[in-house]
């Protein structure tokens, strides 16, 4: 097993450059085209990964990562627009009141479906239902 971990930590460093330098933007790597450093990386697995982590792959500085620092985070706390929970919101609650009124509409139309089919198989077969007009 011993034997078999300096093959693993190579292909390992292998996927993990070749792949870090396929995501990267071209105009970003440094010292040599991206076609070139896929080449070294492939070729030469051990020499050219080293070489891409070292020589290749951009800079990263504080000032590229993608989320701003709290300092610079739109506003302060004080000046933080004020939002309202959903229970204080009139027009959240109004909405949910037609959405209830509307669910229990839904429901005493299925309970009477439902008393109808019911009222249906309790009658002899040989009954029909009366008509009524209307």
């Amino acid at each position: 097993m011993i034997r078999l971990l300096p093959y693993l930590l190579e292909i390992g460093m292998l996927v993990y450059c070749l792949i870090d330098c396929a995501q990267t933007d071209s105009a970003s790597v440094r010292n040599l085209p991206k076609v070139v450093w896929v080449i070294l990386i492939v070729v030469l697995p051990v020499v050219g990964g080293i070489a891409w982590l070292v020589a290749g792959r951009p800079e990263r500085r504080a000032s590229t990562v993608p989320w701003p620092s709290t300092a610079t985070a739109g506003f302060p706390e004080y000046e933080r627009p004020r939002r309202s929970a959903p229970d204080d919101d009139p027009e959240f609650l109004a909405g949910m009141r037609r959405s209830d009124q509307t669910h229990e509409e839904m429901l005493k139309a299925w309970e009477a479906q439902l008393r109808e089919r019911e009222r249906k198989l309790e009658r002899p077969d040989g009954e029909q239902e009366p008509r009524t007009e209307g």
